[in-house]
């Protein structure tokens, strides 16, 4: 059974920093692509960023780029959403997604999902 269990999210102030983190099991991390996502409220999902197989490619929303990084460790099975000078308008519930389809935008390229972690920026 995979499982994407997350963990690190919390409440921020403007500017602050905070690393997301995402644990998977059941699968063979190092063949997925994965990625993170967001919602917020009242909104539809949407990309953020996305790690390659072997973190050699990395794709990012124009929203997040230069503030937020995404990175892997294979041996640990796990990836990270590290953010910095968050903004307001990043508080939503972020979900890591793995694929086997590349470290594309789309959420149709994913298989499996985390349960999802709020994150909550104050201005």
């Amino acid at each position: 059974q995979v499982q994407l269990v997350q963990s690190g999210g919390g409440l921020v102030q403007a500017g602050g920093s905070l690393r997301l983190s995402c644990a998977a099991s059941g699968l063979t991390f190092s063949t997925y692509a994965m990625a993170w996502f967001r919602q917020a409220p009242g909104k539809e999902r949407e990309f953020g960023a996305a790690i390659s197989r072997f973190g050699g490619g990395r794709t990012y929303a124009d929203s997040v780029k230069d503030r937020f990084t995404i990175s892997r460790d294979n041996a640990k099975n796990t990836v990270y959403l590290q953010m910095n000078s968050l903004k307001p308008e990043d508080t939503a519930v972020y979900y890591c997604a793995a694929g086997y389809k590349g470290n594309g935008m789309s959420d149709s390229m994913y298989t499996y999902w985390g349960q999802g972690t709020q994150v909550t920026v104050s201005s």
